[in-house]
């Protein structure tokens, strides 16, 4: 058996700290001392300071901390499923930027702010180790013996960034010999606590969190005086670690690891890469959680060896740019921007890397020849395309959140931000800009019945309004109203299935319908959730809606899998109007509440693709 003796204390109102020291004999042993407004903490040959300005170490041992996901993950611990921690040892190196074997020194001490800390390692949660008894011989040798027995646990360890460490200790002492000591202190900043705290109760509760909320939470981190940085990384995190995104984010990385392996990617891996991308839009993932992911797959391992049409395109206008060197007329024309912008597009659709990185390697190559003393006008060619890239960014992105995510609002701002685009765009060539957002949009099959309308709204109010048949206010009241209906839809349908469950067996003629919205008014104005009665309408969908629902969950689906019948799932998919989305999300539910093997759905929905093909 061992003991445990623990101290806490707050450095001030940023920092706290809880030091534990594990031994046989802990009690018995003097393992801190302070000196005015600093700690020491200390073994033989080991000392560990921390004071008002941050901490100071000697000796053996490091640092580890839980990985804050798609911000600060090395690809090399990306690629193993089970690493969670990051590891730092003193004195350790790699050889060189390519390898992975580490060399060790005998320079261990060192000094590190709290800024620091917390902005390199986890913005909460940061863990000092140093240990006695179990090793002996120079710090170097100390130190790889370390990593040989305490790695493999500290890198995978699930106890790290818990409020107890009490399982963190017993997991780590349970591998030292029995005259062993060791020391673990951890640094928490509460101010980031509080605000991860925060988040993560409205994150989890809401999940599309209302603007009201949103707005305490910004003064909230004002009030605290967190940096926009950290703000970002907590967050992402917070959602990484929602079971519904960490669901698409995972298979989204155990494809890309897959692909990485084998330094290829098929075109079926890349149809369900882009699939998963799709759903984190409609999820309100951040697309910052697949930055790292993303990175994995270079553009040069495609399969594909011979280059796509619109990427040689590409290719001979942006090196075109750099012909008036040879005093040859290259300025670029409308038809070369127009057709930028569509390989834009498609690289957009297909996640052709090729595009960014041609993109990259032009504005290099500019940068150079100006610093070499080319014309500034190759310059202003290069300037001219990123403006009309940095105006696609913007309206894909705006209209792609009103098209897939929910409880998006538009401002004024932005409607008039896609009316200047507009005219920008269809200088160009008239209808460009219909062409460019709009068509693929509807042809996009997880575009739902409320993003439809949305999209359908926006296209008609930008075009109404530049014929000064429709003011800005106009159109954010049309969407304001469509977003409200969608919410209702929503509320309704959670109600009346659960009506449906508990206490109606029938509901199929109009009598029985209209008793079952009489019900749901009132318990909804009751709630204050409706102030008036539901429209009929709606409630008719509603219903249809559950009606469609079960004829395929109860008929359809059992079929589909026994037959493995992609055609028959597609053909209800095509004409029964329910969200792809919501059947996906029915199909999962089935699939679990059946123990049915999760792969085999995945085959039925890649049959589609083949049938497609």
């Amino acid at each position: 058996m061992y003991q445990e003796v623990r101290l806490h204390g707050h450095i001030d109102d940023t920092i706290e700290y809880f030091a534990t020291a594990a031994a046989r004999d802990a009690y018995r042993c003097y393992f801190y001392e302070t000196s005015g407004d600093s700690l020491r903490f200390f073994s033989p040959g080991n000392e560990f300071i921390i004071d008002k300005d941050g901490i100071n170490h000697r000796g053996n041992g490091g640092s580890f901390c839980e990985y804050m996901f798609g911000v600060d993950q090395p690809l090399a611990d990306l690629a193993k499923g089970d690493v969670r921690n990051r590891l730092i040892l003193y004195g350790a190196t790699y050889e060189d930027n390519d390898s992975h074997t580490l060399s060790f020194t005998d320079r261990t001490d060192g000094i590190s702010s709290y800024e620091r800390i917390f902005f390199e390692g986890n913005a909460i949660y940061n863990y000092y180790f140093f240990i006695t008894g179990s090793f002996s011989g120079r710090v170097r040798n100390q130190q790889e013996s370390i990593l040989r027995l305490l790695g493999k646990t500290l890198k995978r360890s699930g106890y790290v960034g818990i409020e107890d460490d009490s399982e963190l200790v017993e997991e780590l002492f349970s591998l030292l010999g029995h005259k062993s000591s060791l020391y673990l202190v951890k640094l928490i900043n509460k101010k980031h606590k509080i605000y991860h705290d925060a988040f993560t109760e409205l994150y989890f509760t809401y999940k599309s969190i209302p603007d009201s909320e949103y707005e305490k939470l910004r003064q909230l981190s004002e009030s605290l005086g967190i940096d926009k940085y950290q703000q970002e990384r907590i967050r992402i995190d917070v959602m990484y670690k929602h079971p519904d995104n960490r669901r698409i984010v995972d298979e989204y990385k155990s494809i890309l690891i897959d692909c990485n392996q084998k330094e290829s990617i098929t075109h079926q891996e890349n149809a369900r890469l882009t699939r998963l991308k799709t759903l984190s839009v409609r999820n309100k993932i951040p697309s910052a959680l697949f930055y790292t992911l993303d990175e994995m797959l270079k553009h040069d391992k495609l399969v594909d060896l011979e280059e796509q049409d619109y990427i040689s395109e590409t290719r001979q206008i942006l090196a075109g740019i750099f012909l008036h060197e040879q005093e040859i007329d290259a300025n670029l024309n409308n038809e070369d921007t127009i057709k930028l912008l569509h390989a834009k597009r498609r690289a957009s659709e297909n996640r052709d890397h090729m595009f960014e990185q041609l993109l990259l390697d032009t504005g290099k190559t500019c940068d150079e020849k100006i610093r070499d003393g080319a014309d500034l006008q190759l310059l202003e060619m290069f300037s001219y395309i990123i403006t009309y890239f940095d105006r696609y960014d913007s309206t894909s992105a705006n209209i792609n959140q009103l098209a897939f995510m929910e409880n998006v609002h538009f401002s004024e701002e932005i409607i008039r931000s896609l009316l200047g685009n507009r005219e920008a765009f269809n200088e160009l060539s008239a209808g460009l800009f219909s062409e460019l957002f709009f068509e693929a949009i509807f042809d996009n099959k997880y575009l739902g019945r409320f993003g439809r309308k949305k999209i359908i709204c926006l296209q008609n109010g930008i075009e109404q309004i530049s014929d000064g048949r429709m003011t800005v206010m106009g159109v954010l009241t049309q969407l304001k109203n469509i977003d409200k209906e969608e919410k209702l839809y929503k509320i309704l349908l959670d109600h009346v299935k659960e009506r449906i469950r508990n206490f109606y067996s029938r509901y199929n003629t109009k009598a029985e319908q209209d008793a079952l919205r009489q019900e749901i008014t009132e318990e909804l104005i009751n709630k204050k959730i409706l102030a008036d009665d539901i429209p009929a309408d709606l409630f008719r969908s509603v219903v249809v809606n559950i009606k469609k629902e079960a004829i395929y969950v109860h008929n359809l689906l059992p079929q589909i899998i026994a037959e493995r019948d992609p055609a028959l799932r597609e053909d209800f998919l095509e004409n029964s109007g329910l969200d792809r989305f919501y059947v996906e999300e029915l199909e999962r539910e089935y699939f679990e509440l059946n123990d049915l093997d999760m792969d085999d759905l995945y085959q039925i929905r890649k049959g589609l693709n083949n049938l497609a093909a």
